[in-house]
C-alpha cells in the first residue's frame, strides 16, 4: 500500500488539494525511512500538467541517514490510447527537453541495446539528461558488490557506464523511446507550435496484454439480437450509456448516434456532458471502411463566412497551416464534427492554453510570445484578416468539409485522391490485414 492509500486510509492527516489553487502548500507526512527504518517525512503536492490531467509529485527526505527520494504518480485516468514517443537527439540542447515518465513507460535506447521495462522505475518529471542520470545510478548502485564477486561482470557493466556516459556529451547521434500503454507520459517540443522535427509521436491501440498490465478489464458482452438490430436502433434513436467524466471521474452520460452526412457518408457522433464539473466533450467515428485511398482536402479561406463550414475530422486526420508552418498529427485533438471555427478554435485551446510546460516555472519569455503570437494569427484566420490555406490530409479517406456549392463544384476548394505509402498502411493497421481467405487453414 503506498504512502497516498494509507493517509487515506487513516482519514486524519491527509487533507485535500485543490489542483487549481496557486498558492498551495504541500502536504508533510510523518513516513518510514526504507533505508536507515527510522521516520522521515514525504510533502505531498498535487499539481497539473495541462493536457495531463493532476499528477502527486512527493518527495521524501530522512534526516538521520539523508536519504532523499522523490517520484510522481498518475492522479488521472488512463488514456484511451497507448502513446509511443521517439526522438532523435541529435545536440546538447536536446539533452534539456523536459519528460513526463509514469510507472507504466518502457525507455529504450536502441544504440546501447538498453531498456527499463515498464513498471520497474517510479514514474519522474524530469530532463532527457535527468533519465540518462537515473539509469547510470542504478547500474552504479552495487558496481562496489560486483567488484568484489564478480570483477568480470563489474568491468563490463563499468564499460557500458562509460559509454552511457557519453551519451550525455551527445559525441554522436542517438535515439531515446518511450512507450508508455496508458498514454500519461510526454516529451516537450521546444518548438511549438512548429512542429518538431526530431521527435515522431504514436498512438496506439492497447492489446489485452496491456490491458492486464494496467487492470483494466474489458468485458465482452453476448449479443443474441439479430445481425443489423443495433444499426437500425443507432439510426432511429439516440442511445444512452453510462460511463465516468474525462475530468472529474464522476458518473456521466454519453449519447450515441449514428448520422449520415450529406454527400458523405454514416459517422457515429458521441456526446459526454458531466453534471459535476460541467465538462463536455464530443467525439465522432467513422461509421464506414478505411476507403481504398487517401483523401487530401485543401480549402483557400477568401471569406469569413468559410468559418461556418461544418468539418468532419477523423481520428486519422491531419490539419495543416502551411502560412504558420503548422502541422496537427493524426491522432490530436481525435475525431471531431465541427465547424472550421470550432476545429481553429479547439487548435488554438490545445497549442496555446493546454501545452505542457508551457506555464509556470517551465515556461520562458521566448515561448510564451512565440504561442501568444500564433495564438494571434489564429484569431486573424477567424476573422477573415489571413489569407491561408487549410489542408485536411486523410490517410483512411474518413474526413470531410462542406462544399457550400454543392453539387456544383466549389471554386476554393481542392479535393485530391492518392494511394497510401507502405508507413501510413502500416500507423492504420493495414499492411497485416488479411480480407482473402482468412477462414482457409
Amino acid at each position: 500500500m503506498s504512502v497516498i492509500e494509507e493517509e487515506r486510509v487513516r482519514g486524519g492527516v491527509f487533507k485535500d488539494i485543490n489542483a487549481e489553487d496557486e498558492d498551495q502548500q504541500p502536504t508533510v507526512i510523518e513516513s518510514l525511512c526504507m533505508n536507515c527504518y527510522e521516520n522521515g517525512s514525504t510533502r505531498l503536492l498535487l499539481t497539473k500538467i495541462p493536457f495531463f490531467k493532476e499528477i502527486i509529485i512527493s518527495s521524501f527526505t530522512c534526516p538521520h541517514c539523508n536519504w532523499t527520494n522523490t517520484e510522481i504518480q498518475s492522479a488521472g485516468r488512463i488514456q484511451e490510447q497507448g502513446v509511443l514517443y521517439t526522438l532523435q537527439v541529435k545536440t546538447k540542447e536536446d539533452m534539456n527537453r523536459e519528460v513526463v515518465k509514469s510507472d507504466s513507460a518502457s525507455t529504450r535506447i536502441p544504440q546501447l541495446d538498453f531498456e527499463i521495462p515498464a513498471f520497474t522505475q517510479n514514474g519522474s518529471l524530469s530532463t532527457i539528461e535527468g533519465l540518462l542520470d537515473r539509469a547510470v545510478a542504478g547500474l552504479e548502485q552495487d558496481q562496489p558488490i560486483r567488484k568484489a564477486t564478480d570483477p568480470v561482470v563489474a568491468e563490463k557493466i563499468e564499460e557500458f557506464i562509460q559509454r552511457f556516459k557519453k551519451l550525455k556529451e551527445v559525441e554522436e547521434e542517438f535515439t531515446l523511446i518511450i512507450d508508455d500503454s496508458s498514454g500519461n507520459s510526454f516529451i516537450e517540443n521546444p518548438f511549438a507550435p512548429e512542429k518538431d522535427m526530431a521527435l515522431t509521436v504514436t498512438h496506439y491501440k492497447r492489446t489485452p496484454e496491456h490491458n492486464a498490465a494496467l487492470g483494466i478489464e474489458v468485458e465482452e458482452e453476448e449479443n443474441d439480437e439479430k445481425p443489423g438490430s443495433d444499426l437500425d436502433t443507432m439510426r432511429n434513436e439516440v442511445l444512452v450509456f453510462n460511463t465516468n467524466c474525462p475530468e472529474c471521474n464522476a458518473p456521466a452520460n454519453t449519447n450515441m448516434k449514428l448520422v449520415q452526412i450529406q454527400h458523405f457518408k454514416e459517422v457515429i457522433i458521441m456526446a459526454t456532458n458531466c453534471d459535476s464539473c460541467r465538462h463536455r466533450t464530443n467525439e465522432v467515428k467513422s461509421g464506414g471502411a478505411t476507403e481504398e485511398l487517401g483523401t487530401r482536402i485543401t480549402l483557400h479561406l477568401t471569406d469569413p463566412s468559410d468559418m461556418s463550414r461544418d468539418l468532419l475530422k477523423s481520428e486519422t486526420c491531419s490539419v495543416l497551416i502551411p502560412e504558420l508552418e503548422f502541422e496537427l498529427g493524426m491522432a490530436a485533438l481525435g475525431g471531431k464534427f465541427t465547424t472550421l471555427e470550432g476545429l481553429l478554435k479547439d487548435i488554438k485551446d490545445l497549442i496555446v492554453s493546454k501545452k505542457p510546460f508551457m506555464c509556470g516555472d517551465s515556461s520562458t519569455a521566448d515561448r510564451a510570445e512565440k504561442l501568444e503570437l500564433f495564438g494571434q494569427k489564429i484569431d486573424k484566420i477567424i476573422a477573415g484578416e489571413m489569407d491561408v490555406h487549410i489542408i485536411l490530409d486523410d490517410p483512411a479517406g474518413n474526413s470531410y468539409l462542406q462544399n457550400v456549392y454543392a453539387p456544383d463544384p466549389d471554386p476554393e476548394m481542392k479535393i485530391e485522391k492518392y494511394t497510401r505509402t507502405f508507413e501510413q498502411n502500416e500507423d492504420l493497421g493495414l499492411n497485416d490485414m488479411k480480407t482473402e481467405g482468412y477462414a482457409e487453414k
